[in-house]
């Protein structure tokens, strides 16, 4: 075939994609109306799930699973969004690592609404002001984020759905890397990149800022400055990618949870997050998560917090394999009980990456 051909096979099969997927999002937006009227949410993290592990299946290339993926995702976020206008608050400002998982979450069609706290991203689901919040909770390099574990203890929201996001640090700059002076970086991407800061750009002014964003924002407006920051920033302050993964652990990756208010049903590969505090004595720690050895539970992680209340009391922070309406997790819970002082379920979810 020659070129026009293959245009003009292309031209006909865009007019029979085009079709499709109008017919299919009338299917969505006919479910959509169904689960108004029903009370549900609109949005169905399993049902996501389920959606891309098909399509992953029944693909025969050349398109890779990835990209076929993204691109359901967006069809997905095409659909949400003439379903209802729905708002997702995140952690910002815009072009962070947050506002970047929460476009891959959720895509591009929905409103997003970047809030200055964590806290304030709570504030905002829980006052129905925003449908979801999305928050980072853990860096592999750097660790927890205490704050959006402390957040819980009052909290009332639900735990919907986790996104795990590999961390690309870029160098950013519109000047050429053997004039940059001065790099601008927040202390968590800094402590990321400090073996190829300190290989690389070893005389350098380092000043440390509020976010990735706020770093690009500086470098792009001041001379001979440059930024650790994502892609997502260059493309918004206009900067010039000068070196990408510049990350000391390829590995490197940030968990956030999408905060909402209803706990979607299992999906027969979920993860459950909990909170308990246990009674001051010798053991009980030991005594309590027993109850996932016993009822052969995979206990994934498990984190302390001072609970702020009274002097060396602490809550702990448990993640596991298994959905709180499993026979065997609801078993495990009550055995908790015995031996704490309150369980608190902060959610299930897919747990799908």
């Amino acid at each position: 075939m020659h070129i026009p051909e293959h245009r003009k096979a292309i031209d006909k099969l865009d007019a029979q994609i085009i079709r499709l997927l109008n017919e299919r999002t009338r299917h969505v937006l006919a479910i959509g109306e169904i689960k108004r009227r029903a009370g549900e949410e609109i949005y169905a993290p399993h049902r996501e799930r389920a959606v891309l592990k098909r399509i992953a299946r029944l693909n025969q290339g050349p398109i890779t699973n990835e990209g076929l993926q993204a691109i359901y995702r967006e069809i997905m976020s095409s659909a949400l969004s003439l379903e209802k206008t729905l708002t997702i608050a995140y952690l910002g400002p815009e072009a962070t690592f947050t506002h970047q998982a929460a476009i891959r979450k959720f895509g591009a069609s929905l409103q997003y609404v970047s809030q200055k706290t964590i806290a304030d991203v709570f504030t905002e689901v829980s006052k129905n002001r925003a449908d979801y919040g999305v928050v980072p909770v853990e860096n592999s390099t750097e660790g927890v984020v205490t704050h959006t574990l402390d957040m819980f203890v009052d909290s009332d929201l639900q735990i919907v759905a986790q996104i795990v996001l590999p961390v690309q640090h870029c160098l950013l700059s519109n000047w050429p890397r053997a004039s940059i002076t001065r790099l601008y970086a927040h202390p968590q991407s800094l402590g990321q990149c400090r073996n190829w800061v300190q290989t690389n750009l070893p005389r350098v002014e380092i000043i440390e800022t509020s976010s990735n964003a706020r770093s690009a924002e500086f470098a792009a407006r001041e001379k001979n400055s440059a930024a650790i920051a994502g892609v997502l920033a260059a493309e918004k302050y206009r900067l010039e990618i000068l070196d990408y993964d510049i990350q000391d652990n390829v590995a490197n990756a940030t968990r956030f949870l999408v905060l909402g208010r209803q706990c979607p049903p299992p999906t027969g590969q979920d993860r459950t997050s909990i909170m308990i505090s246990v009674t001051h004595k010798v053991g009980a720690l030991h005594n309590a998560i027993a109850a996932f050895r016993r009822c052969r539970i995979n206990m994934t992680k498990i984190e302390s917090r001072p609970s702020k209340r009274k002097a060396w009391e602490y809550f702990f922070f448990i993640d596991f394999e298994g959905h709180q309406e499993d026979r065997k997790v609801q078993k495990a819970l009550h055995l908790l009980s015995d031996h704490c002082n309150f369980v608190k379920v902060l959610g299930s979810y897919p747990n799908s990456e």
